[in-house]
């Protein structure tokens, strides 16, 4: 027994009192009214009924302290999980004051933490021998945010939990946005880099407008572009244009137009389209190695049981955007495909997206196309065996709607306010005293919410055992490098000129 329970409580809340000290995030059982509940510590606070806040000379305390020694209570409170023979439900009767309170077992957590369709993700902080174990099934279908501080140990996350998926020949796509993943080694699969290139034909009006930076109140220069991708469509259907460049027939289609305003003398008409033509060689010059006539469908390039990552780190994030979107649009209307109309050429399996610095692809105060579509996989990919994986080290600046839609969460060690408030906005099991505790974590540590595990938890992730870039630079060890690298140089060059000259 560490403690009793005191004053009123609640059918999810207890008060407690202790002379031995627990730990915060350490699971306790309450015996009554013939049933085992199971509780989580979520606060602990220390103190002494004649040390109060009203004494206000250090030499009284030594006085105190001497005449009392360590005469201290602990004081805390416990956020009730549920019964554990009635699988985890809500008890409908408060534990009477007095109610003795006990630590867990190893027995009764490791019966707890063991799911079906397992992933291990590490063990308890508090009890290394509990293994901590996650629900692929719930964590895919209903998606998963990883938040976190830089350098909290949230690339670490991800790797555990990509090496896990690819033991059971899953099938995710990272963005990743920093080539962290493009040479990574797993243990349990390979790697299949995707380059960051889209046949423009598959492309839909808004993505190329985007490219061809386009605004959205330039409505003039919109109508002819629109014309013109309509147009250019329409002679691709009907196969009455020889050339299989549809950027270049937009162009030639644009051309065409414009002269025939020149002949009309419409000048005005005739520089607004050659604005447009413009802005598409503009287009052209400048995402020359994302657009390529000769790719198939990126979708295509998905491989089941390996890691597959699509290599951001080579462009811009407006391009980013668009790769991001032009992917998850034609996930979704393939697999919609597939689900519905048994279609054998849509894309035939689940599929897990791990959307790395989602504060930038899905941002809070703007509202590109890739946040659009992320939402939309958020909202419905469930229905249709599309997961996500939302990455940030800047919660507050990821869009809160999207947010919310991850009925999982893994958060590992978070100080600002705003990014903890952002957080507890977007998570209903997230507690105000759960909170308080993401400051104190340590690197490696999360606190895991959501449907992927029966009750909250505070774990320690385990170590990726593969290989992965990432993480801060070794500085020292780059200067050292230079410097060496310059005297050998030099050393080299003397013996060269003292071979020559004697």
């Amino acid at each position: 027994m560490i403690g009793r329970c005191i004053g009123e409580t609640s059918l999810v809340e207890v008060s407690f009192i202790s002379k031995e000290m627990p730990k915060v995030g350490e699971y306790v059982t309450l015996e009554y009214d013939g049933k085992i509940i199971l509780g989580m510590i979520e606060l602990l606070v220390r103190g002494s009924v004649s040390l109060n806040g009203e004494i206000y000379n250090p030499d009284t305390v030594a006085k105190i302290r001497q005449i009392e020694g360590d005469d201290y209570y602990i004081k805390g409170s416990i956020r009730i999980l549920g019964d554990i023979n009635d699988n985890l439900k809500i008890p409908r009767t408060p534990a009477p004051p007095g109610t003795e309170i006990k630590v867990a077992s190893d027995e009764v957590l490791n019966k707890i933490f063991k799911v079906e369709n397992s992933l291990k993700l590490g063990h308890l902080i508090n009890q290394e021998n509990v293994s901590v174990e996650v629900d692929v099934n719930k964590m895919v279908s209903r998606h998963l945010a990883i938040l976190a501080m830089t350098g909290a140990g949230k690339s670490n996350a991800v790797s555990v939990i990509i090496d896990g998926l690819l033991e059971k020949n899953g099938c995710m796509l990272i963005f990743d946005m920093h080539s962290e993943y493009v040479d990574a080694e797993f243990t349990n699969g390979s790697v299949n880099v995707i380059e960051p290139m889209i046949n423009p034909q598959n492309m839909e009006f808004s993505e190329i407008k985007k490219l061809a930076n386009i605004p959205s109140n330039a409505s003039i220069q919109e109508r002819h572009f629109r014309d013109a991708f309509k147009e250019a469509n329409k002679r691709i259907e009907q196969g009455t244009q020889e050339s299989t460049d549809f950027i270049k027939l937009i162009q030639i289609i644009l051309d065409e137009k414009r002269q025939e305003a020149e002949g009309s003398n419409d000048k005005k008409t005739a520089k607004d389209i050659m604005d447009v033509y413009n802005k598409m060689d503009d287009l052209v010059s400048k995402y020359d190695r994302l657009l390529n006539i000769y790719v198939g469908d990126i979708l295509g390039e998905i491989k089941p049981g390996v890691a597959n990552v699509l290599d951001l780190g080579q462009v811009d994030e407006n391009t980013a955007e668009v790769l991001v979107a032009h992917i998850l649009r034609r996930a979704l209307k393939s697999r919609k495909d597939f689900v519905r109309n048994n279609n054998e050429k849509a894309l035939s399996y689940p599929v897990f997206f791990v959307v790395e610095e989602a504060h930038i692809l899905a941002p809070k105060n703007r509202n590109p196309n890739s946040k659009y579509w992320i939402t939309r996989i958020a909202r419905e990919g469930r229905k249709f065996g599309l997961g996500l994986c939302l990455v940030s080290q800047s919660p507050k600046s990821v869009d809160s709607e999207t947010l919310s839609q991850a009925n999982n969460m893994i958060i590992l060690r978070l100080v600002e306010p705003q990014d903890q408030r952002h957080v507890q906005t977007a998570s209903e099991s997230l507690s105000e005293d759960l909170v308080h505790q993401l400051p104190s974590l340590n690197i490696g540590e999360a606190l895991l919410l959501g449907l992927m595990t029966k009750i909250p938890t505070l774990v320690k992730i385990d170590e990726f055992k593969g290989r992965q870039r990432g993480g801060d630079l070794d500085i020292i060890s780059e200067w050292k490098s230079q410097k060496e690298s310059k005297e050998a140089d030099k050393k080299r060059q003397l013996l060269e000129f003292e071979s020559q000259f004697g």
